[in-house]
Order: C-alpha cells, then structure tokens, then sequence
C-alpha cells in the first residue's frame, strides 16, 4: 500500500472516529405550516433522526405547554413515527404540543435495540432543552409509545444503564408521566429454555428498576398478549413503591390491538381513557372529544 492510500485510510477513520451521536440545536424560532414541523433532533454515526410535531390551534413560541411525545413499535428492528401520527393530531387537538421521533433500529441502522432506549431518552431531553422555542413547558413532558416503543418511554423513566454519550445529564430525559401501550417489560417463555440472543433480549427489557417518586403511569394490554405478565409485574412494583399506576386490558385481544386506524373500537377507547388519565393529573383540561364507540367492547381496569 502506498503513502496516499495510508493516509486515506488513516484519514477515513480519524473521520469516523469524530464522529458521534449528539443532539441537534434548533434553528430558532419554529414557524409551523398547518400546524405541523419536521425537524431533526438528533445526529448519530448512522444518520440524522427526525422528530414531527404538531401543535395545537394557537399556539405561540411563548407558550408553556403540555409535551406529549410517542414511540412506534417494531422490536427495535422497524417500524416508522406513522403509528402514532392519529393519536399524536388528538393530544394537539386537546392542547398539547405532541410529536412523534424516530430512533434508531435493526432494519435501517443496523444498530441494537440499547440505541433505541438511548435515542428515546435523548427525544425527551431534546423536548426538554428547547421547551422555550416549542412553547413548551420542561416540567410537564409526558412521553409514552407502543410496543418496544412503549419499553423505550419507561426506560427513560425507570432506567440508568443504557445512557446517551456527551450529553446534558443535568437535563432529565424522565418524563413527568407515562402512557405504555403494550410495552415489552420482560421477555416471555421459560428462561431455561432460552438461546443465547433470547437470554439477552430479556436481560434488556427487564434492565428497569421501579424508583419511589417516578412518574405515574397507565398500561394497555390485550388479555391474549403474551406481555401482559411483564406489564402486570412493573404495575405491580409501581404500586409497591408508591406510585401511581393504572393497569387496563382488552378481554380477547393480542399485542398491538389499539394501533391507530382500522376502524376498530379499541383506538377510540385506548385514546379516551389516556386522556381521563392525563387530566386526573392537570395535564389536560375539560371532558375527551374522543367519543365512545358504539358497541359492547370495553376495557377491564385490573385491580394490583
């Protein structure tokens, strides 16, 4: 090999090396169009990653909002912010600046699922950050997903081992409240019987730990979901410690049952109890314009 190709190479990983995930720095003020923005958030080694937002009906830069923020599901490994774009547009139609973000997954980074987890709590401590270019207010930042989603918004209230590098840590990436839609919070299936990868994956999703004086929580699950055992667990701790927790499930129903569209009745009456459960904790003001389905379905609050 010759000296320039020596020092191409050397060059190539003195590049690759500098390079590191980072929170990206707002352009100043937003300036929504139909009261939605698309901004990026974050820029890691694999690529920038995109946060949509959408604001309610007058809002202003100067107000001192209620932060809803929503991760999709996929196993770390697919699945797009479009998941959570319908109930995202209800929370901003109740008052709230809402949004949904990318992180980084299997099929489009090549990464593993401890980045999502990193990448969720970096999406909380963006929101926190710029609160005062977003109209936002950094003490009221509720944070919630579905599926390992859902498992991403908890860790970044009830976990400390997988944090971002080189950022703030004195800026809490714990949000004020969850709203966890399925989450995976143990991994189901005999541990003896486990391979070497399942042993991993559940020594990730079981990584969190139940602290007194967290942030409250709902959790929604379908009583055919095999997640139901760890979400029943976490509840469980939650109320040990004292904490607020509310356990609600779908009689019959498998894991993803309230995804958005569809025109099942599960959406409307996941949404709906969501929003009596943000505003028993002053996060949202007057009764639910979601309306309640016709029909006989119904959710089952568990007694803990």
């Amino acid at each position: 090999m010759n000296k320039t190709k020596i020092l191409l190479a050397i060059l190539t990983l003195a590049l690759a090396s500098a390079v590191r995930a980072a929170l990206k720095p707002t352009d100043g003020a937003l300036t929504p169009v139909d009261n939605k923005s698309v901004v990026v958030f974050k820029t890691t080694p694999e690529g920038d990653l995109k946060m949509n937002l959408y604001f309610p009906k007058g809002w202003k830069s100067s107000d001192r909002r209620v932060a809803i923020i929503l991760f999709f599901g996929g196993g770390c490994v697919t699945g797009t912010p479009a998941q959570f774009t319908t109930k995202a547009e209800y929370f901003a139609s109740r008052g709230l600046v809402a949004a949904t973000a990318e992180y980084r997954i299997g099929n489009t980074h090549h990464t593993g699922p401890e980045k999502c987890i990193e990448d969720a709590k970096s999406a909380v401590r963006w929101l926190r950050v710029y609160a005062g270019n977003l109209g936002v207010d950094p003490g009221r930042v509720v944070a919630g997903g579905g599926s390992s989603g859902g498992t991403a918004a908890a860790f970044a209230a009830y976990n400390t081992t997988y944090e971002p590098e080189g950022e703030d840590l004195s800026v809490s990436s714990s949000p004020d409240a969850l709203v966890l839609y399925n989450p995976a919070l143990d991994f189901p299936g005999d541990p003896g019987h486990f391979n070497e990868e399942q042993t991993k994956l559940r020594a990730l999703v079981t990584a969190w730990k139940v602290t007194k004086g967290g942030p409250p929580a709902i959790l929604f699950f379908g009583t055919e979901d095999d997640l139901l055992a760890g979400g029943r667990v976490f509840a469980r701790r939650m109320m040990e410690a004292g904490n607020r927790v509310e356990l609600y499930t779908a009689a019959g129903q498998r894991h993803g049952f309230s995804q958005d569209g569809g025109g099942a009745p599960w959406h409307a009456l996941v949404v709906r109890q969501t929003d009596l459960f943000l505003s028993s904790l002053r996060l949202l003001k007057g009764k639910p314009t979601m309306k309640l389905p016709a029909g006989p379905a119904a959710l089952t609050k568990e007694r803990l």
